[in-house]
């Protein structure tokens, strides 16, 4: 096996498990990355990943990736929530970073109630609003996730089956 193709997988398995993480912490492009490293197991385990596979998962990634911005607005608007509380959502996202894992759960809910606190401060609208805020980050982080596993497996089986027949081929030479 080439040391370029071996660096390339340890690339791909690197952007696979960064992905899966990501795929929870907002800062890093979860689902992106595991598409990244599908392709590298596209082109360096030829015959194991399908064209036809990739471009369902180029389209599910992008699908994904544009949704994890649209359904947070539109489920706090759907929640009856003004743009204080879609921004105090976020950044109690990014807020919840440092106290981790439970400031990813509490962050985005305390930021969306809060900011409608400050736009209307009625108690009950601002509770409702952070729970959709709240359900919209669920949603959305479940999805990146099983999305970014998805795309992981086949990584991993893709490589698998390479090593596999590399072992094979070297041992009943």
């Amino acid at each position: 096996m080439d040391i370029l193709i071996i660096i390339l997988i340890l690339l791909a398995i690197i952007a696979a498990l960064v992905g899966i993480i990501g795929a929870i912490v907002p800062a890093l492009p979860g689902p992106p990355l595991c598409f990244a490293s599908l392709v590298i197991a596209y082109f360096t385990s030829p015959g194991y990943i399908s064209s036809s596979l990739l471009v369902t998962m180029l389209v599910i990634t992008v699908a994904v990736t544009v949704l994890d911005y649209i359904a947070p607005i539109w489920l706090t608007k759907l929640g009856g929530g003004s743009k204080q509380a879609i921004w105090g959502s976020t950044i109690g996202v990014f807020i919840g970073l440092f106290f981790m894992p439970v400031g990813l759960i509490v962050g985005p809910l305390a930021g969306a109630f809060v900011g409608e606190l400050v736009h209307e401060e009625k108690l009950g609208k601002a509770i409702r609003v952070a729970l959709m805020s709240f359900i919209a980050f669920l949603l959305t982080t479940g999805l990146k996730l099983v999305v970014s596993l998805v795309m992981t497996y086949y990584v991993f089986e893709s490589f698998a089956h390479q090593a596999f027949d590399f072992f094979q081929h070297t041992f009943n030479a």
